[in-house]
């Protein structure tokens, strides 16, 4: 059955450069060494010699997030580490640039095609895998288990809907979960699906995005700025396609006065759409400022966009309450943990099962509030806005959620030692080593 998905895949290999072409002309990131990959690594030079990588895949911006606080904490013990770190997009791989040191390689995940993934694995010879939240493939856990290269899903997390969907191929997934060395889950609900697949879960670890720690400098930028503001802020953060149509259709149609009396922010969750939704605003005849044009501080309009990366902290600890994008289309949520750590509190839709364990919790300490529909979401924040004391109240609740779940990446590290020492050759034989001055190769 195996043989089939791989046939599948080959065959649509020619839709998938397809997709990669169009999406380079918004993000041209990923036009960028595209036959990688597909396993061809002509051209490059001869990866260097040294210790086995520490393979880190992260797939996307979260999860590249997620890797960097575990990678700290690897460092901080095993300061001779190599790594080899993947992604599948391109903001990821913009992440990813941040947390590299001389030594290291940056790669795109290989297509899941067995002549993709050997050709991987042959080049980089990784000594351990560790893939953060969700990816899980098929051929690319045969191919590691062919090399004997232990590969463990960290941070892990699976959605019902997730599970509902791996059940259906269970010919599939199942033997490529129960491949993994190793599992360690966010929460319990998470470990239990795991195990309904098949995966070999060890402990529940917390989710590593707690132990994030925002930009102090941004959020005191964003102290500065709100010192001027004279209208409450109210951010619309990571918002999905269709979702900033929804809410400037509720803004346009407002009564302006009422409208005027908060500022209104969105900032996207993706960097190609930045431009699009200004010009949504401007075509609903709503004044809008981007944040690319401001200097010494915010400039006055009905609508500010966000249109940077990097800075999430500054536009959390510019507003009073946020508003949970993908949460209110049926597209399970973006992280709020973050908003959290910024003493945000949270309104969520309906849809977030991709955060389900810390939506739940978030609502349950007070940190978020759940509504039906954007709408409504709108209605809760404005109200929130009149009553100083609740707002302040759920801005506590909010960071003391944060505070008390941290502690994954240090719960990680521990699970984690068995499974690195083949990686720690250099580290053995000197544990004040650290690796010598280059430049990092970068194998897009």
């Amino acid at each position: 059955m195996r043989a089939l998905y791989s046939l599948l895949l080959w065959l649509v290999q020619p839709l998938l450069r397809r997709k990669l072409a169009r999406r380079a002309r918004a993000e041209p990131r990923y036009g960028q060494d595209v036959p990688q990959r597909f396993g061809d690594y002509s051209g490059l030079p001869p990866v260097a010699a040294g210790a086995p990588f520490v393979w880190i895949h992260a797939v996307s911006l979260g999860e590249t997030r997620a890797a960097a606080i575990l990678l700290t904490a690897l460092r901080q013990r095993y300061p001779a580490l190599r790594l080899l770190l993947t992604h599948g997009t391109a903001t990821g791989w913009e992440q990813g640039l941040t947390l590299l040191r001389p030594g290291d390689v940056q790669a795109w995940q290989p297509w899941d095609t067995p002549a993709a993934v050997r050709a991987f694995l042959q080049r980089y010879r990784p000594g351990l895998g560790l893939l953060m939240e969700t990816e899980v493939w098929p051929n690319l856990m045969a191919g590691c288990v062919q090399r004997g290269v232990p590969v463990c899903l960290v941070n892990a997390r699976l959605s019902d809907q997730s599970l509902q969907q791996a059940q259906r191929l269970r010919w599939l997934a199942q033997p490529a979960y129960a491949a993994l060395a190793a599992v360690w889950a966010q929460s319990d609900a998470d470990g239990r699906r795991l195990r309904q697949i098949g995966a070999p879960v060890r402990a529940v670890t917390g989710n590593l995005k707690f132990d994030a720690r925002p930009d102090p400098s941004q959020l005191q930028q964003a102290l500065c700025w709100r010192q001027t503001l004279t209208r409450p802020v109210v951010l619309f953060a990571s918002s999905r396609e269709g979702e900033e149509d929804l809410l400037l259709d509720l803004l346009q149609g407002m009564d302006a006065a009422l409208r005027e009396r908060v500022q209104w922010l969105i900032v996207p969750r993706h960097p190609q759409r930045f431009a699009t939704v200004a010009a949504c605003v401007r075509a609903r005849a709503l004044s809008v400022s981007l944040r690319s044009s401001w200097a010494e501080r915010p400039l006055p309009a009905t609508v500010w966009v966000g249109d940077s990366l990097g800075e999430m902290a500054l536009y959390f600890g510019l507003a009073d309450v946020a508003l949970l994008g993908g949460s209110f289309a049926p597209l399970g949520g973006q992280n709020l943990i973050e908003a959290a750590a910024c003493s945000c509190p949270v309104v969520m839709g309906p849809h977030t099962f991709n955060f389900a364990e810390a939506a739940r919790q978030a609502e349950q300490s007070g940190a978020a509030l759940r509504v039906a529909d954007l709408a409504a979401a709108v209605a809760c924040s404005m109200a929130l806005l009149q009553q100083p004391q609740t707002l302040a109240q759920t801005r506590q609740q909010a960071l003391a959620w944060s505070q008390a779940h941290r502690g994954a990446a240090q719960r990680t590290l521990q699970e984690l030692a068995p499974f690195l020492a083949p990686c720690l050759v250099a580290t053995d034989a000197n544990p004040n080593a650290v690796p010598q001055p280059g430049m990092a190769q970068i194998a897009p």
